[in-house]
């Protein structure tokens, strides 16, 4: 089975704690603090290799995290940074936030790598904090924690033309027949379990890309069948041909055919029946019900619409040209450039920094501030020293903390808690 789609956990490198020491040499009555700075966290790099074409990899591999940084030593000897972690993955793919579905990343035109959680900061050593007052710094900063994510991969192919149809309605043979493609094909239901790609090349000019979607059913758009793996192919292409059977050979009926299909693609992405469209009536040499003329009534409902009807035969290749040369012209309108989706969720949101916090009066007199990110300081910072403190009062007012306790109306001599501790409040 096709792999176009997997979630995995990905994690960056946790920078390395600063160091907590000082020079110890002979005769050296009193020497300073030499604690080296942390190494840096390992990035998470999601790179385009264009020798994979599924995502199958991923269904045995669920979970990726890059090296942590090394902590800082002696004699100012700074930790050895985290190796980055460089993910693989076939052009084409689209990286997205797990929960919100949020685009996070495209792999496709330009975008051939890209950094997607940068690793933590690695904490500064002690040497950092020596001033005139504080000769013996005992405080070393700790490392800054990893970034983790859970998202969802998702391959839609690129190409310029996408073939939609009901199954077993000849878009593989059509395929095969005007591109260098060579797909498998069967007189049976769902022959085609994958995209496949082929280039239509024309002598006197550029050509296209070309796919065939899977055969889509009703019910699709809701994930039928297999719909959403199929649907979600179409969403990067600028042109579709349907292809539909215009002989009724297993008792379909092409007019119908083709109103069911443009629903489906409207109930799973509207932006879908907004692509220019035209109809491949295809297996006209097999028309024997000459009462039935099948051509003549798809022109008949769809080309007051603008969409144009051309009647074909995959087989013997009968108005095939005809056909090409119009998605050629049709194309020439269009921009050029592969569709790619725009970015929608930031994963600098994971940056320490960036966390949601909260400031409330409990009753009278009593503050509470919570937040991840508060909680982490606590859990790394002496308060029972100066420096500490000082370090945490500084933290308080970097962040708007302060700001808010004020904004709410804290008064000198009220409570602040913290997780578990209690401050009374002076300017």
């Amino acid at each position: 089975m096709f792999a176009d789609r997997a979630k995995i956990f990905i994690k960056s490198g946790k920078g390395g704690d600063g160091h907590v020491s000082f020079r110890r040499e002979l005769f050296v009555a009193a020497g300073g603090p030499d604690g080296g700075d942390g190494g840096r966290g390992g990035d998470i790099i999601f790179e385009v290799d264009l020798g994979l074409n599924t995502l199958t990899d991923f269904r045995h591999t669920t979970k990726y995290v890059a090296a942590s940084g090394e902590e800082g030593g002696k004699r100012n000897c700074h930790g050895k940074d985290g190796e980055d972690l460089i993910i693989k993955v076939p052009e084409g793919t689209v990286i997205k936030e797990a929960e919100s579905g949020k685009v996070i990343a495209d792999m496709s035109g330009d975008n051939k790598r890209e950094i997607i959680l940068k690793g933590g900061r690695g904490g500064k050593g002690n040497r950092h904090y020596a001033t005139a007052t504080m000769q013996v710094p005992k405080y070393a900063q700790p490392g800054q924690p990893a970034k983790e994510l859970w998202v969802n991969l998702e391959l839609k192919v690129i190409a310029d033309v996408g073939l939609v149809g009901f199954p077993n309605v000849g878009k593989s043979t059509f395929l095969s027949r005007v591109t260098n493609a060579r797909p498998k094909i069967a007189n049976y239901h769902f022959t085609t379990l994958n995209p496949n790609l082929g280039v239509v090349d024309f002598e006197e000019g550029k050509g296209f890309v070309i796919a065939d979607i899977p055969g889509l059913i009703e019910g699709a758009s809701e994930g039928v069948g297999l719909g959403h793996e199929f649907l979600r192919h179409i969403e990067r292409t600028k042109v579709l041909i349907h292809i539909v059977d215009a002989a009724s050979t297993e008792g379909r009926d092409a007019v119908d055919d083709i109103n069911k299909i443009n629903n489906e693609l409207m109930l799973y992405n509207e932006k879908l029946t907004k692509l220019p469209q035209v109809i491949a009536a295809n297996k006209i040499d097999a028309i024997y019900d000459e009462e039935d003329d099948t051509v003549a009534r798809l022109k008949a409902e769809f080309e007051p619409q603008g969409i144009k009807v051309f009647p074909i035969s995959a087989v013997s290749g009968k108005g095939v040209k005809e056909l090409l040369y119009c998605v050629r012209e049709m194309l020439k309108d269009l921009d050029s450039e592969p569709v790619v989706f725009e970015r929608e969720y930031f994963t600098e949101v994971l940056e320490a920094g960036n966390e949601p916090y909260s400031v409330y009066m409990e009753e009278e007199g009593v503050f509470v501030v919570e937040g991840p990110r508060i909680e982490r300081m606590l859990g790394y910072t002496n308060l029972d020293s100066e420096k500490g403190f000082d370090f945490f009062q500084k933290f308080m007012k970097t962040n708007g903390i302060l700001d808010e306790l004020e904004a709410l109306g804290i008064e000198e001599g009220d409570t602040v808690r913290i997780y578990g501790f209690e401050f009374d409040y002076y300017k």
